[in-house]
């Protein structure tokens, strides 16, 4: 996507250019005082060969129109290849990286600088995405219709090169690894690097994890009963066998209450 969004700008550069260029080489025909004075020019020094003046006024205006269509191209490669260099350069990133929280930085620890890593990434791209297919269109205006379609699979042939390495488990392009680059931003992590299901473990005590008393599955402390006396402990107000105030006499030391007669206990005496 981040692809698509830069490859978009390219498009919006290459058909501004390709307007500016239709106003050129329409000025260059509709001229009419120039061409009037250069077929003149051209009819005195061709000593009267009409035929002649013609052809050498028409070819005049045909190379002239291939170099304007050939400049465009030129300024096309040179605006692209700047652009990328300028936004990794800088940024770090192209317009397309930054919107989806992409990053382009050095692959471990790469020897060369910045600038010198985004010259070459931003060449290896140029050259990828338009540089080979514009070549392609040049020659082919020039009439090497033959040499044309070569350099136009050449031109597939790279881009295709750059682009399917980042398929790969390491998921760097042909340009990432001439220039010692790599992207990285959401959803780039290794798979190494991806968290485990479930709750990090974690030594006890300590979140997760923590001791769990026999047979009653809840971690150990007051009121929930210990090793020693399951189902009892030292839970504050609440009395195991023995102690004060726990049911009937006979089960431990705990006070007789007022009135209540218990075994080889003294009867009260009675008084008036």
């Amino acid at each position: 996507m981040a692809w698509f969004i830069d490859f978009a700008l390219v498009v919006a550069v290459a058909s501004a250019l390709a307007v500016l260029t239709f106003h050129r080489i329409s000025l260059l025909v509709t001229d009419v005082p120039e061409l009037a004075t250069r077929s003149g020019f051209d009819l005195l020094s061709s000593r009267g060969d009409v035929l002649g003046s013609s052809e050498h006024l028409g070819l005049s205006l045909w190379n002239k129109a291939v170099l304007y269509v050939e400049e465009a191209f030129g300024l096309l490669v040179l605006v692209v290849f700047l652009y990328q260099w300028a936004c990794l350069a800088l940024l770090g990133r192209t317009v397309g990286k930054g919107l989806l929280g992409l990053r382009v930085g050095p692959a471990g620890a790469a020897p060369s600088g910045r600038a010198r890593r985004a010259a070459l990434r931003a060449a290896v791209t140029t050259a990828a995405d338009v540089a080979v297919y514009a070549v392609a269109c040049v020659l082919l205006i020039e009439g090497h219709f033959v040499l044309s379609v070569l350099v136009w699979a050449v031109a597939v042939a790279v881009f295709l090169l750059n682009a399917l390495p980042v398929l790969l488990p390491a998921r760097r392009s042909l340009a990432d690894r001439l220039a010692g680059t790599a992207v990285t931003g959401l959803g780039l992590r290794r798979a190494s690097d991806a968290p485990e299901y479930g709750p990090p473990a974690t030594p006890a005590g300590q979140g997760y994890g923590a001791p769990v008393a026999p047979e009653f599955g809840a971690p150990a402390g007051p009121g929930y009963g210990t090793a020693a006396g399951p189902g009892y402990g030292g839970a504050p107000g609440y009395a195991p066998p023995g102690a004060p105030g726990y049911g009937p006499p006979g089960y431990g030391a705990a006070p007789a209450a007022p009135g209540f007669s218990t075994p080889d206990a003294t009867p009260p005496t009675r008084t008036s």
